[in-house]
């Protein structure tokens, strides 16, 4: 055994040990942290199988971006954990059941594709051009429409995700700037014509004035 197969089992024993312990953890915290080693060791697996790309790209979208938002989110929400895992053990055996049904299920899928044998060899000009390069030209030329259509799915799960979550409060004061240019000159400024009037002065106001009046003479 090399040093290759040796560290591919070591990572993806930590890899399966890790992503066991997300769903067993009792704190939604260590999960998420659980979680980010095992992102880590999957990466580590893909740079085995020279897929650089692939790796820098888990550790910096899903471990850099993701995982922190999934921990803000966690801590900021405190979730109760022991009333949410309520009625776990109990419905273990069919969720292992499950499991390994899709485990079969994409292994029958994905294997008769990793046949190195059959594979054609790469030239020495696609050698060249290294992992990253490759994997570009595929993606904007070959599966241009189907990654044009997973980006519009995207923006509109984005919508529907900020349009889900809207709440609009009655106690909030807010500006809206499409009434406030329908707004006319007559609709802010309104003269009204008032009739005046002169209130006769009292004894005693009278009485005021002219002990005034004889104190400046």
């Amino acid at each position: 055994m090399d040093i290759t197969t040796a560290l591919f089992y070591l990572f993806s024993a930590v890899l399966l040990g890790s992503a066991f312990r997300v769903i067993t953890a009792k704190s939604t915290v260590h999960s998420a942290l659980f979680l980010i080693l095992a992102f880590f060791n999957a990466s580590c697996i893909w740079m085995l199988l020279k897929a650089e790309f692939l790796a820098i790209t888990l550790v910096l979208v899903y471990i850099g971006a993701v995982m922190v938002l999934f921990l803000f989110v966690v801590m900021m929400l405190d979730i109760n954990s022991d009333q949410v895992r309520q009625g776990f053990w109990k419905h273990m055996p069919l969720a292992l059941l499950v499991g390994a049904l899709i485990a079969l299920e994409m292994a029958a899928v994905l294997m008769p594709g990793f046949n190195l044998r059959a594979a054609p060899e790469l030239s020495a000009e696609a050698a060249k051009l290294g992992n990253t390069k490759m994997l570009g030209i595929q993606i904007y030329t070959n599966y241009l429409y189907p990654l044009q259509i997973a980006a519009v799915l995207l923006l509109v799960a984005i919508i529907a995700a900020i349009a889900l979550t809207l709440r609009r409060r009655k106690d909030s004061r807010a500006q809206d700037p499409s009434e406030q240019v329908k707004v006319q000159k007559a609709d802010r400024l309104r003269i009204v014509k008032v009739q005046a009037t002169v209130e006769a002065p009292s004894a005693a106001s009278a009485a005021e004035v002219a002990a005034d009046n004889k104190g400046a003479a």
